[in-house]
């Protein structure tokens, strides 16, 4: 048994642009592309050496940058998937953000500002955990903002995610498509197990009972927002590794695709003689 090639998982991932999207018909717990789970870890340590190797590139360059988006909703995994995909990969090179609540400064503010100050500088991958996108939806289940401002900021995004990918931005995102069922159990364990237990936060549940209101605003993110300079993937999240691995694949495939080199400094090194 072989892993899938990156194409495949590209193809079986994508929600394409211009096309109807129905997250129902999206099976968070498909094994299709990864059946075997110890060839899935052995594949996703091989990834993640090649991308340290590249990630190192395009911090040499310095003039083009990744940007990875992490949403999901609670228990899906985000954390894990930085934990695992970049288990190999210097900090030097990373930068993560985590979004919480807006503070009263970035209230103060566009809600496009803060993520701006985030984005990624040239030469490093930026890793977003949630991201502008819950504008569109935490922002619009619990009525934060008028329907008329949330149905404005779909093409406002998908503006600000051009003008990032037309300054030398490559833009990755993953929808983390974890089941009702599978976060019911992972919930049942922030509360059970000593080492999870920080994570637990009584307003998941609020949003746990709001599933299907979530869901319809995820469907509506992914088809107002997959666009041909910054696709949409939805990763099955039911299994942790085979969602690392699929994650993995594709974060590859970017990586080789942009075809890093090393940098020549140009300065003539043959000609000093350390002797």
């Amino acid at each position: 048994m072989t892993s899938p090639v990156i194409d495949a998982v590209r193809q079986a991932l994508i929600a394409r642009p211009g096309k109807a999207f129905d997250l129902s018909k999206r099976d968070s717990g498909d094994r299709a592309l990864f059946p075997d789970k110890k060839e899935t870890r052995t594949q996703l340590r091989k990834d993640a050496a090649v991308i340290d190797e590249l990630q190192d590139k395009l911090y040499a360059n310095r003039d083009r940058a990744v940007l990875v988006v992490l949403q999901g909703m609670d228990t899906s995994g985000k954390s894990g998937v930085i934990r695992n995909v970049f288990a190999l990969t210097s900090p030097l090179g990373l930068q993560v953000e985590a979004f919480k609540a807006p503070s009263k400064t970035e209230l103060a503010h566009d809600y496009l500002w803060r993520i701006h100050n985030a984005v990624p500088r040239k030469g490093r991958i930026g890793i977003f955990d949630r991201s502008h996108y819950e504008d569109v939806l935490v922002v619009k289940v619990r009525n934060f903002a008028s329907p008329e401002a949330v149905e404005q900021r779909y093409e406002q995004i998908n503006a600000f995610e051009k003008h990032l990918t037309e300054n030398g931005v490559t833009i990755l995102k993953f929808m983390l498509n974890v089941g009702y069922e599978e976060q019911g159990i992972r919930l049942q364990e922030r509360i059970t197990e000593a080492h999870k237990r920080w994570k637990f936060n009584p307003a998941d549940l609020a949003d746990r009972q709001r599933w299907p209101e979530f869901m319809a605003a995820y469907e509506t993110m992914v088809q107002r927002c997959s666009t041909p300079h910054a696709p949409w993937y939805i990763v099955p999240a039911d299994s942790r590794t085979r969602r690392n691995a699929m994650i993995a694949r594709i974060l590859r495939g970017t990586l080789e695709e942009m075809n890093l080199e090393w940098p020549d400094p140009g300065n003539k090194l043959d000609d000093y003689d350390f002797s």
